[in-house]
């Protein structure tokens, strides 16, 4: 790789040169980079006035050169194992990140200064603070109450790095932190962070596809930092989980994202780029950033170009923080921007003409306005495994035809019209405007086999009865399977019951809410969607499905009768069970050669109902549910009635 620094220069690089004056953690001064010199021309050099408490650069090769001897100063220490216990790291939330950031991108370098806010969420004092980053980068400096601080520094194995390991500063306090109480900590660190795949090479996975999957990276055409779970870029405070050891890696992910949503948010970021080579885009938390590029064509051609931005006071969603950087083409369409590579150009024009067909459907749904637009960057491979954050699709922007693309867009934008609040609605207003696109395009079946994928996942984790485990309610869901794939068929099976327009009028009350910034968008969409209901009692799928987790029904049907009437018409009565703790409203269908009648039928929770339906002519069949209610172990029931007007069961697959 060309360095773009070929005289033997020093690059300061925590945050503009991160030289430090003495000043309170709590009034943050940020200081002015040194002048780029030669060796013979530092040791003529002029002593800076003031005390310089700490001073860390960065050699031609990327290598950390500690100036000053503040590492001894700074108080750390090297431990062979780590001395914070999980007590403390529990204990331990961190609140507030105000990060000034400087990336280096052809040296793949990053370098943070941070302003970290922690609270004593235990029940007992904290003599020590456990925070964590990635083993790819070191602990330079750590103050608290505007004092150098002692802490040791351990390597922790975990997995929610790449790299399958944290370094773990153990600060000691000089006064405990009371249960409750907050308190700043001033932080330095830097590194090298390279695509690795280690931690997916450790448990079995092929090489080929651990790579693909473990894509993250500091580099000059591309920057892809996904935060908690992929890379540690920013301090955490976190329990140490291993890949194979059932769902705990992805529960701590979950606690991760609930304990930081809502917390004070702030990234200064500089980027120092190859000359002639600007960023196009730098996207934090899934938002784009507006960049200042300075890269003037008059300074020698190995300078590096500086792009600077500051996203203001912030408050994450129930995202983890993070941070891409390209150097793309911007292609922009309806709702969205496509950044790719050159050679992808006609991909982009394929991916903003699916859009544009998509759009329509998502402003009948929830309104022409969106509250932002959706960002898709083009990842470097075209085998890297997608990824998104809010209204950011980080995707190998491929050629496909409009079948491919549409289903994607119909999810991925509907995140520029939701709002971040409350999550479980964000998300699963996504997945279910995936499928209504497919429902939409006549591909009903399809869109009800994209829900049954999810099913089986989903049941697996659902506790078998309130009693034995609390399970997860969407309102407070932290798992993937609670938030997407059940939010998914919730919104379904609310869209059956009291129709596409009041639906949708829940989800436009929501979303006005969330722009409001009320607490509470997710009781705007109860109130909103009652009313549009007209009457209808929809008061219990909220109270087993999105307030409390139930589980799921688990239904059965008794034998079937049928009996003739009058006038060609038959009665058909039949019993259904449910063993579940959740209620549900399913569609009885009786279908005869001729006609075919349905009816919704509200089954409750650990009960029996016993429906008659009238059917013009002899039935053939009976069916209950038809895929819109998710059960323990299928989700279509069919009764074949043969001629001696007896029902036989025919169990779908589960």
């Amino acid at each position: 790789m060309r360095l773009f620094f070929r005289r033997e220069v020093a690059i300061t690089a925590v945050a503009a040169a991160m030289v430090l004056v003495q000043t309170s953690a709590q009034s943050p001064t940020n200081t002015n980079p040194d002048q780029s010199r030669t060796k013979s021309e530092a040791g003529q050099a002029k002593k800076p006035s003031g005390k310089v408490l700490f001073e860390r650069s960065l050699d031609g090769s990327g290598k950390t050169v500690s100036t000053t001897g503040a590492e001894a100063k700074a108080g750390a220490k090297t431990a062979d194992a780590p001395v914070a216990t999980d007590e403390e790291r529990l204990a331990t939330a961190v609140t507030g990140l105000d990060l000034d950031v400087r990336l280096i991108s052809e040296a793949q370098q990053i370098a943070v200064r941070g302003l970290v806010t922690v609270r004593n969420a235990g029940n007992v004092p904290l003599k020590r603070i456990p925070l964590q980053i990635s083993s790819s980068l070191k602990w330079e400096r750590i103050r608290a109450a505007g004092r150098d601080s002692t802490y040791s520094v351990a390597t922790l194995n975990s997995d929610s790095d790449h790299t399958a390991q944290l370094h773990e500063a153990a600060v000691e306090l000089v006064e405990p932190l009371a249960p409750g109480a907050t308190m700043q900590m001033d932080v330095l660190y830097s590194g090298k962070i390279e695509a690795t795949a280690r931690r997916l090479i450790s448990v079995g996975t092929p090489e080929d596809s651990a790579a693909h999957s473990d894509w993250d990276v500091i580099g000059a055409g591309f920057t892809g930092l996904r935060g908690f779970g992929n890379v540690v870029w920013y301090p955490v405070s976190s329990i140490p989980v291993i890949l194979g050891d059932g769902a705990r890696l992805f529960d701590e992910i979950g606690r991760q994202k609930q304990r930081a949503e809502g917390s004070q948010f702030r990234l200064k970021l500089t980027v120092e780029f190859p000359h002639g080579q600007p960023p196009t885009l730098a996207a934090v938390n899934g938002h784009p950033l507006k960049l200042d590029v300075a890269d003037t064509k008059a300074v020698a051609a190995d300078v590096a170009g500086v792009a600077t931005g500051d996203t203001g006071e912030t408050k994450l969603s129930f995202e983890s923080p993070s941070l891409f950087v390209a150097t793309e083409a911007a292609h922009a369409g309806s709702h969205m921007t496509v950044y790719a590579s050159a050679e992808n150009e006609v991909a982009a024009k394929s991916w903003l003409a699916a859009g544009r067909s998509v759009s329509p459907m998502i402003e009948r749904w929830l309104g022409e306005q969106a509250l932002t637009e959706l960002t898709v960057i083009d990842l470097p491979d075209p085998d890297d495994a997608p990824w998104e954050s809010g209204p950011l699709l980080a995707i190998p922007v491929r050629d496909g035809t409009s079948d491919q693309l549409e289903p994607v867009l119909s999810h991925a934008m509907t995140h520029a019209w939701m709002s971040e609040q409350p999550y479980w609605l964000n998300e699963g207003a996504a997945n279910f405007m995936g499928t209504i696109w497919d429902d939409r395009q006549h591909r009903r079946e399809h869109a009800l086999a994209t829900l049954e994928d999810g099913r089986g996942a989903l049941a697996l984790v659902e506790p078998p009865s309130p009693g034995e485990a609390q399970g997860q309610p969407l309102a407070k869901a932290t798992s993937p399977v609670y938030y997407r794939t059940k939010a998914a068929w919730v919104l379904w099976m609310l869209r059956e019951m009291v129709g596409d327009d009041a639906l949708s009028a829940g989800l436009r009350a929501s979303n006005a809410a969330g722009a409001r910034g009320e607490a509470d968008a997710g009781r705007a969409f109860e109130n909103a969607l009652v009313s549009a209901a007209k009457g209808r009692d929809i008061k219990w799928l909220f109270a087993d499905w999105i307030d409390a987790d139930h589980g799921l029904p688990d239904l059965s049907v008794g034998k079937v009768f049928p009996n003739a009437v009058q006038a060609g018409n038959w009665l058909v009565s039949l019993t259904i069970s449910n063993a579940g703790y959740a209620a549900a409203e399913v569609p009885v269908t009786v279908r005869s050669a001729t006609n075919v009648t349905t009816e919704r039928v509200l089954v409750p929770a650990h009960g029996s109902v016993t429906p008659r339906l009238v059917v013009q002519g002899k039935p053939t069949e009976v069916q209950v549910n038809d895929g819109t209610v998710p059960e323990t172990q299928a989700t279509v029931h069919v009764m074949h009635l043969d001629d001696t007007a007896d029902a036989k069961p025919v169990n779908p697959e589960p």
